[in-house]
């Protein structure tokens, strides 16, 4: 299992250098993954990646907002359909991307604005491959 961030463990991925490959740059390039924001190296990020707990997807999701290998790794994933987990800023379950998820239990009658997920579109190129539903 792996050991949650404590606070002044929380990485700041947000920030974006100037010197980054584009997106587009790196779709054709095999060392995408050397770029990912969420390849830290210690693999500590990614119980924050497949948890299943809102706040933890929202914040990957962040980190893929502004990730130069975002449009690669949402390719690959497609192409693997890969069975759940946040790629490319997308919510994957059993290969499909999810437009929607919500705590288990029954729905609040007011909707929690900390349980409302960050949007990030999918790339035109990819909207007729991807198959979203709702969970």
């Amino acid at each position: 299992m792996i050991a949650p961030l404590a606070p002044d463990e929380i990485i700041d991925l947000t920030e974006r250098s100037t010197d980054e490959a584009e997106p587009q740059a790196l779709a054709s390039e095999d060392t995408w993954w050397a770029h990912a924001r969420c390849n830290d190296g210690s693999g500590r990020l990614a119980g924050m990646f497949f948890s299943e707990e809102l706040q933890d997807i929202a914040r990957a999701k962040h980190i893929c907002a502004t990730c130069p290998a975002l449009i690669p790794c949402l390719e690959g994933a497609l192409e693997r359909r890969e069975p759940w987990g946040v790629w490319g800023g997308q919510l994957f379950l059993n290969g499909k991307i999810l437009a929607t998820k919500r705590r288990r239990g029954r729905p609040p009658k007011l909707p929690r604005p900390e349980d409302q997920l960050p949007e990030i579109p999918i790339p035109e190129h990819l909207q007729d491959v991807a198959i979203v539903r709702i969970a």
